[in-house]
């Protein structure tokens, strides 16, 4: 027998054993107050966390931190729409130089303050990516405590596209050289909005 036939022969000798899958169904981290939770984790990566009742305070916040010659982009009905239109976009290529994009997301986890968002509402999608900063607007009921509870509210098989966002975007170099905005967003708003006003 030769060498490599010898090897091989020993590797399936030695096999590990097959085991079942382990089942999802656990006791999952609960909070008391998923919405505290979400604040102090998103705080802790560099996001700020906004609790409003109404959209339309969304605009006299973002006010105070947009300049009005930026570039702002709205996908949130009845906040600052009147500053970008979509209409005339054929390549996303086109939206490079968005400074602020004002996002929908569909729900928020508190463990680790990720965010799930698609393109439902969004013309396109690289405008959650190429952003310098961006606002992403969530219904105040749809903050659940953990990963597992976020996976039985959504179907991601069921849509082209949907990721977790959480943020801003960082890197760091053995340095311990901090960058904001290396890869992504440099900055991240997240709106929490009772239900009846979204």
């Amino acid at each position: 027998m030769s060498s490599k036939a010898n090897i091989l022969a020993t590797i399936r000798k030695n096999l590990p054993q097959a085991i079942e899958l382990p089942e999802l169904d656990g006791d999952w981290i609960q909070y008391d107050d998923p919405i505290e939770q979400f604040r102090s984790v998103l705080e802790g990566v560099g996001g700020k966390l906004h609790i409003i009742q109404s959209v339309q305070e969304i605009t006299g916040i973002l006010r105070e931190l947009v300049s009005e010659d930026r570039i702002v982009a709205s996908c949130v009905p009845g906040v600052l729409e009147d500053r970008f239109d979509f209409g005339p976009i054929d390549d996303p290529h086109q939206l490079e130089d968005i400074d602020f994009a004002i996002l929908p997301g569909k729900l928020a986890v508190a463990e680790n303050a990720a965010i799930w968002v698609d393109a439902e509402n969004v013309p396109y999608r690289v405008t959650y990516f190429l952003s310098q900063h961006i606002s992403l607007v969530v219904p105040k009921s749809e903050v659940v405590s953990n990963m597992h509870q976020a996976y039985e509210k959504i179907s991601p098989s069921d849509r082209t596209f949907g990721c977790f966002i959480s943020g801003p975007s960082k890197t760091a170099d053995i340095e311990q050289s901090l960058v904001k905005g290396a890869h992504g967003a440099r900055t991240l708003h997240v709106f929490f909005v009772d239900d009846d006003a979204t």
